[in-house]
């Protein structure tokens, strides 16, 4: 680590839980560009919950079901 961010990161711990998450997040971002990229919003996590239990559930749709889809949609 090179003495600069080694200063930054001294001072960034002086900050707030809330202005450190802040920073973290704009290094991070820094760091890895394509993470935001495959990061999913509260609302998509919770889209993907309520799928998962609704298969766990058997809520999927059935064989004929998907084939009238698909044909309705010109697949």
């Amino acid at each position: 680590m090179t003495k600069l961010l080694e200063q930054a990161t001294a001072t960034v711990r002086q900050l707030s839980d809330a202005d450190q998450d802040v920073a973290a997040k704009l290094l991070l971002g820094f760091a890895n560009p394509n993470a935001q990229l495959y990061q999913l919003s509260d609302e998509q996590l919770a889209e993907v919950e309520l799928a998962k239990q609704e298969v766990r559930a058997g809520k999927i749709a059935s064989e004929a079901a998907m084939e009238d889809m698909w044909r309705r949609f010109d697949r």
